[in-house]
């Protein structure tokens, strides 16, 4: 730490001897070394020479050596996390103390300059972070951006029957009001040379509003309200403006003072118009026909879209626009798909919100979170059932209550309709009945768990008596968990979960999630873990309840509740055919406008198929080093994006990345905010390289401070995938050329990736050889997509009826017919049968070329038991006789977490598909077609010996690993060879053909496998273990449109034939269920 300037290396080597040094202090007890002292004596030296130049900077008035000083300090901030919250109240000290010393701004403004040309960058990283330079980044911002007025926007606007004159109209009237209100406050600032009292202008906005406030559920937008419009806006944005004069009352002196104001461009002038349904053509009609040539002006409030850019404004435009909706007496909803910006955005414009007495009808949120709340809206589902089961209290809600305020949805971004989180996901509310009689019944059953209990055994005891003389009236719903109790207590263990923050937990994507329950099989980890000692009393007793489930509510309906869906966005104009299906005829939001930048045109380069290139396993690497080396040689800065963490491993641990390992910084969603945010800064600096998960394609910004990298071209962007989606690649090669800077972009894909886009060895030979690429691939990704749509559609379709019946029981409710609704929970909360007579394992490859069977099978997993329940009861068979569990599969280049995962044993489908929604199509080694079906053989066997399996259902597109590939794919480096998996449950090598003996020798009976090869290259393998332990093989197109189709009957055929098999002893009564099946549901197949 002695020299003055310490490299990058440095840093990291003294990070990575610190973090060590914190790891052996709290965990190694070595007698003869004090780690504690060791560490202390580290810190002593880090902040001695801080001190140093802390005492440097307060002893100077020179600007230059106090900004050299904070630079030197600004660098150990951004590269030692550790430290950093200590270095920068030393910097804030250092500003303040300054301008105090010099008493105005102009100095401040000076030693601005001097850090905004610091060549290394970390001049502009002090500005934009520190709270004393806010003026100067606001001023920064309007000197990039006043160029670009009112003509330039309105030259450049696209959209829908744009009519500029009259929005260039309205803009003047704006800009009138406006420049007026600032001058004349500017003077009373100036005046008083302090904060002014903004209540008459508050005052006045509430005068302007008037009589226009909405008092009934309906929204009347009529030229009263419309022809107040730019002056309301202008107020709002005087408002917004005068509140934040902080930075221009310390510029006194300063020759551009106006532009330490926030200001609004004209560019989020004319959004809001837009949104607001100002400046649109309507053509004249007579006797509806449309008369060419003459239009009428059609400001009318419709549903409509505004495409703004990444870092140009979205957020005060939502704000400014949820004001005046809220001023009308309308409820707003601002949705976006990030809960972190969410908050932010909010509490950025809450003292506005406040100003204007409007901040308890505007509610910032996610999408999802939005929806709760609207269907939560007369009170939570959850607590209104508990209320009235334990103490019969659920009054009918007054007219006053229901007569409510119309509601506007405003989305901050439009790709949240097409997230699966959100379009083709449910929310199903569980309320959790808790007393000490249902505490008493859970110990019991856990207590006997290994007795044969049955529910009539149950009901003679104490605790199941005493729970239903405790809640009399619903007895029925006891009985029906207690059903479900019993079936989870015997297969609880079935189910993997992990043990977290004294929590039981599940794997979610590449986190974990605490709120996630699946039945009693979660109640019954609790009791276990906390016999192990890994859950503590009070975690346990916390967890105990009766689940109610109260319905199943479709968030895809839930926007079609609001009067109007309006927002922002910056993907517009990138999205396909069917995803303009959604929003145009199931949003019906038909109009869209699109902004011009406020920093003038892109200057990011992607010549489209130059750019784009498509290689084989063996140059893939390669091509993306000859890039990254081609990009640092120039000193520029390298964004790399993987599909998965696996895939920017497996390129990590490469031979082709050794030679430049050392220049590389990764950046996933494990490393700690410290760490991300350092990273985030240094990856944009000169020669820098960072390999990044996709999910850092948006919401993350990479400013280049760094004049050396922005001289040389800016940061470069390889993006090593195909998105499945438009929008996702759109945000990903933003992340380059933010406002107005220089930046480039390319695509670098395997060709094995392309097979989930049915993009063939034929069809990439023809691209390769005739150079058009782009629009190939473009065209099958929209195809995909459509393919896509077209089975969550029909899933969204089933959730519809789900979701009216939960509207109906919420009518209930809300009207205290009690009959009804317990009718509804009884039918809602129905318990497991306990006999199962068939036990089917659904075993799945979930690589990356999958994704088109994995989302089938989420969708089509209700229809499938659905379907079997109805042919099970017409032939007089409990319908919940089987159980199902769903089991993926990968490679040795996914974790222990992920090469294999597992759903519990189900006799619902619920359970099913919140198990797939957390499954994603990733791993597969990019150097071979086969994968590890053995880890799915194996986990049969295991699971067989618990209790016996009665069959496996086996898709997949690939072979199975040979002994060869297995020990290969162990001993790779990636995970840390075989040492990693010897620490796993895995530690054991296997075989296919060695679980396959298993299967087929137990000794009562072999366990089929039903092999159904989607690709070609596994037909021999699955031919082999179908024969070897009589199953059936077939091939299943799983990419074809009747793909889901095919897969529903497949499984579903199967299941039925393995239950009447069970039932009837014979293979008679199974073939005459799949008769039955296919004779109610259509044309059926052949075995």
């Amino acid at each position: 730490m002695e020299r003055v300037r310490l490299t990058i290396r440095d840093y990291d080597q003294f990070r990575l001897y610190y973090d060590n040094l914190l790891c052996f202090e709290k965990y190694v007890n070595a007698p003869n070394i004090d780690a504690r002292e060791i560490k202390e004596n580290l810190e002593r030296r880090v902040l001695g020479k801080v001190a140093v130049l802390q005492k440097v900077a307060n002893e100077t008035s020179d600007a230059s050596q106090i900004a050299n000083s904070l630079i030197s300090m600004k660098s150990i901030s951004n590269n030692i996390p550790a430290f950093k919250e200590t270095i920068d109240e030393d910097i804030d000290e250092i500003l303040q103390t300054y301008r105090k010393k010099c008493g105005d701004g102009l100095v401040l403004a000076t030693l601005a300059v001097l850090l905004e040309n610091d060549t290394s960058g970390v001049g502009l990283i002090i500005i934009s972070e520190h709270k004393c330079f806010k003026g100067h980044a606001i001023s920064m911002f309007n000197r990039d951006t006043q160029q670009y007025g009112i003509d330039y926007v309105l030259d450049k606007l696209k959209g829908d029957d744009v009519d500029r004159d009259r929005l260039h109209k309205r803009y003047d009237e704006f800009n009138s009001m406006y420049e007026e209100l600032i001058k004349n406050y500017s003077v009373k600032l100036d005046e008083n040379k302090t904060e002014i009292n903004l209540d008459p202008l508050v005052t006045e906005i509430s005068l302007h509003v008037g009589q226009l406030k909405h008092k009934s559920d309906g929204i009347t937008w009529n030229a009263s309200v419309r022809n107040k419009i730019p002056n309301l806006v202008a107020q709002i944005f005087a408002l917004w403006t005068l509140k934040n004069t902080q930075y221009y009352n310390e510029m006194r002196g300063v020759t551009n003072r106006r532009t330490y104001l926030l200001q609004p461009h004209p560019a989020q002038v004319i959004s809001i118009f837009r949104i607001l349904g100002i400046g649109y053509k309507v053509p004249t009609e007579v006797m509806g026909v449309a008369i060419p040539g003459v239009s009428r002006n059609g400001d009318e409030l419709m549903n409509n879209l505004v495409q703004i850019g990444t870092g140009e404004g979205k957020s005060v435009t939502l704000a400014v626009t949820a004001s005046i909706f809220a001023l009308l007496g309308i409820d707003v909803r601002c949705a976006c798909y990030s809960e972190y910006l969410s908050k932010r955005d909010y509490q950025e414009f809450l003292p506005i919100f406040i100003a204007l007495g409007v901040n308890d009808h505007i509610h910032y949120g996610t999408f999802n979170k939005l929806c709760e709340d609207i269907i939560n809206e007369n009170g939570d589902i959850r607590n209104r059932v508990i209320n009235l089961i334990v103490n019969g209290d659920n009054p009918i809600l007054s007219k006053e209550v229901s007569n409510q305020h119309p509601k506007i949805l405003l989305v901050d971004e439009v790709d949240v309709f097409f997230n699966q989180d959100f379009y083709g996901s449910v929310y199903t509310p569980l309320a959790q009945l808790k007393d000490p009689t249902i505490m008493a019944l859970t110990d019991h059953i856990w207590k006997r768990r290994d007795a044969a209990l049955t529910l009539v055994g149950m009901k003679m005891t104490l605790e199941y008596r005493s729970c239903c003389t405790k809640f009399k009236g619903w007895e029925f719903l006891i009985e029906e968990a207690v059903k479900d109790m019993l079936a989870d207590v015997k297969s609880f263990k079935s189910h993997d979960y992990l043990v977290s923050e004294d929590k039981i937990a599940y794997k979610e994507q590449d986190g974990i999630s605490y709120n996630m329950v699946y039945g009693y099989k979660t109640l019954f980890a609790y009791y276990y873990e906390h016999e192990q000692g890994k859950i503590s009393k009070s975690s346990l007793e916390e967890n105990i309840s009766i689940g109610i489930h109260c319905g199943s509510f479709s968030y895809a309906e839930t926007p079609l509740r609001f009067h109007r869906i309006m927002g922002v966005t910056g993907t517009l104009e990138t999205l396909s055919i069917p995803e303009r299906d959604i929003v145009e005829k199931i949003y019906h939001i038909q109009k869209s406008t699109y902004m011009p930048s406020v920093f003038g045109a892109n200057n990011r380069h992607f010549a489209k198929d130059v750019d784009t290139l498509i290689e084989d396993t063996s140059f893939y690497f390669k091509r993306i080093v000859t890039q990254i080396n081609n990009m640092i040689n120039v000193q520029r800065a390298v964004l790399v994006f993987f599909e998965s963490r696996s895939k920017l491993n497996e390129f990590y641990h490469s031979d082709s990345l050794a030679p430049i390992k050392d220049k590389v910084l990764i950046i996933t969603e494990e490393i700690s905010s410290k760490d991300k945010e350092m990273f985030v800064k240094r990856a944009t600096t000169s020669g820098q390289v960072t390999l990044l998960t996709r999910e850092f394609g948006r919401g993350t910004d990479f400013v280049c401070n760094d004049q050396t990298c922005g001289e040389k071209g800016g940061v470069h962007v390889i993006q090593t995938f195909l998105s499945e989606e438009l929008s996702e690649e759109t945000q990903i090669m933003g992340r380059t050329a933010r406002q107005g800077k220089q930046g480039s972009y390319s695509i670098v894909i395997l060709d094995k990736d392309l097979e989930k886009f049915l993009i063939s060895e034929a069809d990439v030979k023809r691209m390769n050889e005739s150079g058009i690429k782009y629009e190939t691939l473009n065209q099958k990704r929209n195809d995909f997509f459509k393919e896509q749509y077209v089975n969550s559609s029909k899933y969204v379709e089933g959730a519809k009826k789900e979701h009216n019946e939960g509207q109906k029981f919420v009518e209930s409710l809300n009207q205290s017919k009690i009959q009804d609704i317990k009718a509804f929970l009884g039918e809602r909360n129905r318990g497991a049968g306990g006999n199962s007579q068939s036990r089917t394992i659904c075993l799945m490859d979930a690589t990356g070329s999958m994704s088109h069977l994995l989302h089938k099978a989420k969708n089509t997993v209700g229809t499938m038991f659905e379907r079997a329940s109805v042919v099970l009861k017409e032939n007089g068979i409990p319908p919940d006789c089987f159980q199902m569990q769903f089991v993926v599969y990968r490679n040795y280049n996914s974790k222990e977490d992920e090469i294999l995962q597992t759903s519990p044993w189900e006799t619902k489908a619920d359970n099913l598909r919140a198990f797939m929604d957390r499954i994603s199509a990733k791993g597969g080694w990019s150097h071979q077609t086969e994968e590890a079906i053995e880890i799915g053989f194996s986990h049969a066997n295991e699971e067989n010996k618990k209790e016996n399996i009665s069959q496996v259902i086996l898709i997949g597109d690939a072979a199975a690993n040979t002994k060869e590939q297995v020990r290969k794919g162990r001993e790779n480096k990636i995970h840390g060879g075989e040492k990693y998996w010897e620490t796993t449950k895995f530690k054991e090598p296997t075989f296919y053909a060695n679980e396959l003996e298993k299967l087929k020798n137990k000794t009562s009976k072999k366990i089929p496998v039903h092999a159904f090869f989607v690709h070609k290259q596994a037909k021999r393998d699955f031919q082999e273990i179908a024969t070897q332990t009589g199953g059936r093989c077939e091939e299943l197109d799983i990419n074809s449109p009747k793909g889901a189709q095919r897969l529903t009957d497949l499984v579903t055929e199967e299941v039925l034939r393995n239950v009447g098999s069970s039932i009837g002893g014979n293979e008679g009564r199974g073939n005459a269920l799949v008769e039955a099946y296919r004779k109610k549901f259509g044309k059926g197949y052949k075995a």
